[in-house]
This record gives structure tokens, C-alpha cells and sequence, in this order.
């Protein structure tokens, strides 16, 4: 695996240079172009703040700061997996033409969407100051959660990238699962809210401990629970080692297939 990641290494400029193309095509020929990037979440900052302050008041503080921590992670998140899905067959001119590291493809889709994820992030944090709960020491936590983050949804990124290139279904299917996971995960309700009995199944779900610290850095203002995230990341690490060694195998006939 070191030699793989020396490879990908190697074509780091191919990298940088897809990364590129897709955050300049995705709001391509738009008249505030990349500015999306800052509007889209502040947008749904002000439609949430706006539900949940007058129409569906719900009784936790500052709902809509509270949903809206956790809802942008879960986006990167559910929109790097979905966009994954198909990023093998969408480059199938470069898969047949040119050889370069195939892991290359939904590596590059997930690293955009990091790349939004963190401009996401200014949104939130002058929310949080406007908001007056403000930003406490916490914060530099927040890169350790961002990493773990990465790390899952790249594993997953890497399996259904490669199992959808055999099992054209998947992209479709992808979008049910989410979904119903998104309703597994706490981002529209507190962990407290669930009751004991079901709570250890909630934590098998890997983003679970993700968006729990999200919530706890940001909205709560205290330190994550630093044992749920070292397994959340341990979980991270084998999901990424499984998926990894699946696209390998799956690869070797992707030309074939597509």
C-alpha cells in the first residue's frame, strides 16, 4: 500500500488539476460563479433561521445553528459518496486512453468537496459570532474531526466507485441509502434524544461520532469525546484499507466494463 500511495504521490499534479476542474465546472457559465460556494450555505442558514425561529419552533437553543453544524459535514459527506459513484464512468475517456492511478478519480471528487466543506466553514463560524454562541478554544479540534471525516467518506468513496462501474444500479440506489441514513445520524435531533436501548446501534453508524464532535466543538463549545472519535478513526482506517484493496481488484477490468 506505501508503493500506492507513492504512486498517487507521483500524479499528485493530475490531482491538483481535477480538483481544480471541478470546483471551476461546477458553477461554470452561473453569474456569481464560484461565489456559489459561500452563498449556497448561507442561504440555507437564513431558510433554517427562518423555519425553525418562527414556523417549527423546536425546543433547543438556536435550532437552526444547531442543525446547520451538523448538516454541512453530513453534505460533504452524502454528495462526495453519491458524486463518487459515477466518477469512474464519467472519466472513461481517461480510464481507456492514458494510465495514471484510477484511486486518482474519486480522490479528486472527495478533496473538492473538502475544499467546500472548509469555505463552508466561514459561513458557520461568522454564524456562530452573529449568533452570539460564539467560538471557544475548542476550534482547534475541529481539524482532527475534519480529517477523520476525509478519511471515512473517502473509504466509502473508493467502494462504491469501483462496485458501481460493475453494478451500474448503485448510483441510483446510493441516493435511498442516504437517505435513510441521514435520519440515522444525529443532525436534526441531540444523541440525548435517543433512548438507551438503541443507542449502541446508533454508534455502528460511522458518521454518528463525527457529526456528535461536530456539534460539540461548534455548537456546544467543549472538547469532543476524544475515545468515540479514536475508534471512529480506527473504524475510518480499516473501512479505507477493505475498500482500498476492493478497488485495486475491481480495477484491473474497469476498461473492459465501462
Amino acid at each position: 500500500m506505501i508503493e500506492n500511495i507513492k504512486e498517487i504521490y507521483r500524479y499528485r499534479e493530475m490531482l491538483k488539476n481535477l480538483v481544480k476542474k471541478d470546483l471551476r465546472t461546477r458553477y461554470k457559465g452561473s453569474f456569481l460563479g464560484f461565489l456559489w460556494t459561500f452563498v449556497n450555505p448561507l442561504l440555507q442558514l437564513i431558510v433554517y433561521t427562518i423555519i425553525f425561529s418562527t414556523v417549527m419552533r423546536i425546543n433547543i437553543d438556536k435550532f437552526y445553528m444547531f442543525l446547520f453544524v451538523g448538516l454541512l459535514p453530513w453534505i460533504f459527506f452524502s454528495t462526495s459518496v453519491q458524486v463518487s459513484a459515477g466518477t469512474i464512468i464519467a472519466n472513461k475517456d481517461l480510464v481507456k486512453k492514458i494510465y495514471f492511478p484510477r484511486e486518482i478519480l474519486p480522490l479528486s471528487v472527495v478533496t473538492s468537496g473538502l475544499v467546500n466543506l472548509l469555505f463552508g466553514f466561514i459561513i458557520i463560524f461568522i454564524s456562530l459570532i452573529i449568533s452570539k454562541i460564539g467560538i471557544t478554544v475548542s476550534l482547534v479540534y475541529l481539524p482532527i474531526v475534519i480529517i477523520v471525516e476525509y478519511i471515512i467518506t473517502l473509504a466509502f468513496s473508493f467502494l462504491v466507485s469501483a462496485l458501481n462501474v460493475y453494478f451500474r444500479d448503485l448510483e441510483h440506489i446510493l441516493g435511498i441509502v442516504m437517505m435513510a441514513w441521514f435520519y440515522f445520524t444525529p443532525i436534526i435531533f441531540p444523541i440525548r434524544m435517543i433512548p438507551k436501548e438503541y443507542l449502541k446501534y446508533f454508534f455502528l453508524n460511522p458518521m454518528t461520532p463525527i457529526i456528535v464532535s461536530y456539534k460539540d466543538i461548534l455548537y456546544y463549545g467543549r472538547s469532543p469525546d476524544f475515545l468515540m472519535l479514536g475508534i471512529s478513526m480506527l473504524i475510518g482506517l480499516l473501512i479505507i484499507i477493505f475498500s482500498y484493496n476492493v478497488f485495486k481488484i475491481l480495477q484491473k477490468n474497469f476498461a473492459e466494463e465501462i
